[in-house]
């Protein structure tokens, strides 16, 4: 029984009630058809030969026909066959079909004329001479406003003989307008809400504006987006399954429209795996709606606000707030400053990776944590600002007052500009939950949508400053200014010295001991230098001299570093990982046991707090060992050709990214928070 489509019914009903009252109205006076319907042999047919009918319509101006499968509404053609005794009719084959979308509804149409071809199988009984056809036909006729139940009885001859003829010319147009048979076997796979399809295609095939069409109807959602991606001579689809799914049907018949010119193929497509991944096609959508991208790119950027580094910046800038003096005007100018600041920033990070991918560079988000000068310039700029927030000099970080003020404020709109300019670009490292769908996406759709979705980013990570300067109640929740405010500048000293260090690290795992040793003598005379400024500052004398030298050791410093060495050796690991690779992975998976792959980076703590927390755990070892789980890790901390491909195949933009492969079976993502309990109960224990 098919499955009811409650969201159309009514529509459905209120357009046959109509339809069919205006029918038997007055049937004597019965309108003509609005598609017009003629059947027509092609030529002569021998005896046990196959001859090929046509049905040839062609609606008025403004009306559209339907494919077999019609889509959300309609219904396709309905055939009753009067033919002599011998002759057999065959399936009727449909040129390919358009699509199209009215009231959030698809439909498969046909809005020109179209012919369906009919194959008739002439038996060797059937002797030489002229065989009379009847076809009694039903369709449906649409505008974008009404639809009306058509019927025709629709007459022609067959000659049989045993002389050839030529044929009708206009069959070469019309067989033209059939999709051409596939050749191979395509093959598909469900994974929860979606199915996926693997279906064979030479790679130097061009595809503008593909479609899937399936035969059987309900198994997906079709107004849906339909996400394309290439692995080699593969296509790989992704469809969206509607909310009640029908049993897992044996074969998967369908079109597969190759361009608006209308040129497709026709597949069968069986159970099997279908490759996860792939490059996804120019202007081809992902699985997701842009809505909802979104609102996930604004989710993954309000959580960016709790990373150590971002965490002292946004409270100091909200506690500037409290001495606002009241004015509203003043609040509201600097939440919006400091929001463009911020947006900004996302901007042109998420601008200048959609640049440098389009030119060849295989990058990801983040990509910049991977230049080991662009580290060390972060951890000058953390060094300044921890010692800032320590007392060492009096240099007021943008929109900060400085820790002698006596409670006056510094900075206005511009210094709120210039802190939102910092906080996005030391807030960006990772992907975390909400992100990696969102910024995946934004390196595939078009560039305007991608960069809707970095500015959607930007203004996730400025919600809550933006929220406290429109919103004078929640201002008023803060503390009133005091000597207080001194101790606290100075306790956020804390986790930005430890960010500090954490970028020293980096520095070392990017670039060797000789580099790490560099950059650390450097660090420590610029502190000296700003301390200089400092104490010189407190007895009120000019700092001009001792500002420029300083920014000529930050400067000449980053300039001047030693070229990076080879990557350090990766630490030891419970798990008795192995490096990734493609040849890595076709060998664990070969191998008949489960394999888990995990991609991570040294810069990346959404996924330090996985490694520590889920993954380098006894339990998950454990668990590990007994169902021989293998285990490659993919570390992306400096840049990786192979490792950004694959990461861009899988639709993720960056790290932290997880995959689990059970036995033969193909490829799950884990979500990006794990836990011990999960891995350990993938594997069994």
């Amino acid at each position: 029984m098919p499955i009811p489509r409650y969201r159309h019914l009514v529509t459905l009903l209120l357009l046959f009630a109509a339809a069919f009252a205006a029918a038997f109205a007055t049937p004597a006076l019965a309108a003509p058809n609005h598609i017009a319907a003629r059947l027509v042999a092609e030529a002569p047919v021998s005896p046990g030969g196959t001859a090929t009918l046509a049905i040839e319509m062609t609606p008025e101006r403004g009306w559209h026909g339907y494919w077999s499968n019609p889509g959300d509404a309609g219904y396709g053609m309905k055939l009753d066959w009067q033919i002599p005794a011998g002759i057999t009719a065959g399936e009727p084959r449909y040129p390919v079909p358009q699509t199209l979308v009215v009231a959030g509804l698809m439909n498969h149409v046909y809005e020109h004329a179209y012919a369906v071809l009919v194959p008739m199988k002439v038996g060797q009984s059937n002797s030489a001479g002229v065989l009379p056809i009847t076809l009694n036909a039903q369709w449906l006729a649409c505008t974008d406003q009404i639809c009306v139940p058509e019927r025709a009885t629709l007459q022609t001859t067959l000659a049989v003989t045993t002389r050839p003829t030529q044929g009708d010319p206009r069959f070469d147009r019309w067989r033209a307008a059939l999709p051409a048979p596939l050749g191979a076997e395509a093959h598909f796979t469900l994974d929860g809400k979606t199915l996926r399809l693997g279906i064979p295609l030479p790679a130097a095939l061009e595809l503008k504006a593909p479609h899937v069409f399936p035969a059987q109807d309900h198994l997906i959602a079709y107004a849906a987006l339909q996400d394309f991606r290439r692995k080699g001579d593969m296509l790989i689809v992704t469809l969206q399954r509607p909310a009640m799914t029908p049993a897992t049907p044996a074969t998967l018949d369908g079109v597969l429209r190759l361009n608006d010119a209308g040129d497709g193929v026709e597949f069968k497509a069986v159970p099997g795996p279908v490759p996860l991944g792939g490059e996804p096609l120019a202007g081809s959508a992902p699985a997701s709606s842009l809505p909802a991208l979104l609102l996930a790119a604004m989710l993954g950027g309000l959580l960016l606000n709790v990373m150590p580094c971002v965490f002292p910046i946004l409270s100091l800038k909200a506690l500037s707030l409290a001495r606002a003096g009241g004015s509203e005007a003043e609040a509201r100018t600097e939440g919006l400053a400091y929001t463009a600041g911020v947006v900004l920033a996302v901007s042109a990070l998420g601008a200048a990776l959609l640049a440098l991918r389009a030119g060849g560079q295989e990058l990801g988000w983040a990509f910049q944590l991977q230049e080991p000068g662009v580290v060390a310039a972060l951890l000058l700029l953390a060094a300044a600002i921890t010692a800032n927030l320590a007392g060492l000099f009096e240099f007021a970080i943008p929109g900060f007052a400085s820790t002698g003020s006596n409670g006056s404020k510094a900075g206005g709109s511009r210094g709120a500009f210039a802190t939102g300019l910092l906080a996005a670009f030391v807030a960006t490292p990772c992907t975390g939950p909400f992100m990696a769908a969102a910024m995946g996406a934004a390196l595939v759709l078009p560039v305007a949508q991608g960069m809707a979705l970095f500015a959607a980013l930007g203004i996730g990570l400025a919600l809550p400053f933006l929220a406290l300067a429109f919103i004078p109640a929640l201002r008023r929740l803060l503390p009133r200014p005091g000597a207080w405010m001194g101790w606290f500048k100075m306790l956020m000293a804390v986790p930005m010295g430890l960010t500090a260090c954490a970028l020293l690290w980096l520095c070392w795992r990017l670039g060797g001991g000789t580099f790490v040793a560099v950059i650390a003598a450097i660090a420590l005379v610029f502190v000296g230098a700003l301390a200089a400024i400092g104490k010189v500052q407190r007895k009120g004398e000019s700092v001009r001299t001792l500002v420029a030298i300083a920014a000529l050791i930050a400067i000449g410093g980053v300039l001047g570093l030693p070229a990076p060495a080879a990557p350090p050796q990766a630490s030891a690991s419970l798990l008795a990982s192995e490096q990734f690779s493609e040849t890595a992975l076709a060998t664990a998976r070969a191998s008949g046991k489960p394999v888990f792959v995990y991609f991570t980076a040294d810069w990346c703590l959404t996924c330090k707090v996985n490694e520590a927390a889920a993954i380098e755990r006894e339990e998950v070892r454990d668990a590990f060992v007994r169902a021989g789980v293998k285990v490659l890790v993919g570390d992306w901390t400096r840049r990786d050709p192979a490792i950004t491909r694959f990461l861009t195949e899988q639709g993720a933009a960056g790290v932290p990214l997880y995959l689990w492969y059970a036995p033969r079976g193909q490829a799950e993502q884990l979500p990006q928070v794990l836990s011990a309990g999960l891995l350990a109960g993938k594997a069994g224990g």
